[in-house]
């Protein structure tokens, strides 16, 4: 009975980790997301103002 508790608390502990790591990873990747599109509205928006800077 005690080496099944004992891995119980570390399956427990393995997915209490797994998922802070699948809820951080997902904000990341919307993070992410967002700074794309806004560079992708900047350049848009500095290739059609035709100024060029060399």
């Amino acid at each position: 009975m005690n080496i099944f508790l004992i891995v119980l608390i570390v399956i427990a502990a393995v997915l209490f980790v797994t998922g802070g790591f699948v809820q951080s990873l997902s904000f990341l990747l919307w993070v992410g997301l967002v700074l794309a599109i806004i560079a992708v509205i900047a350049f848009l928006m500095r290739s059609m103002s035709g100024r060029h800077n060399v």
